[in-house]
């Protein structure tokens, strides 16, 4: 572990550092996938609006 000494004489422990990679845009298949769950969500909120209503 990599450990640094202070003025003072303490030790300091640093946690190790991970691994830094870019991130890929989304691919067609992503985006369409994203697509359905927008739509699926906004029905499903929607569809849960609706019963409330029809509740109260």
């Amino acid at each position: 572990m990599p450990y640094t000494t202070d003025d003072d004489g303490r030790l300091n422990n640093f946690a190790i550092e991970p691994k830094i990679y870019e991130a890929q845009p989304p691919t067609a298949g992503q985006k369409r996938l994203y697509l359905f769950l927008g739509i699926g969500g906004v029905v499903l909120v929607l569809g849960l609006i609706g019963v409330a209503a029809a509740v109260s």
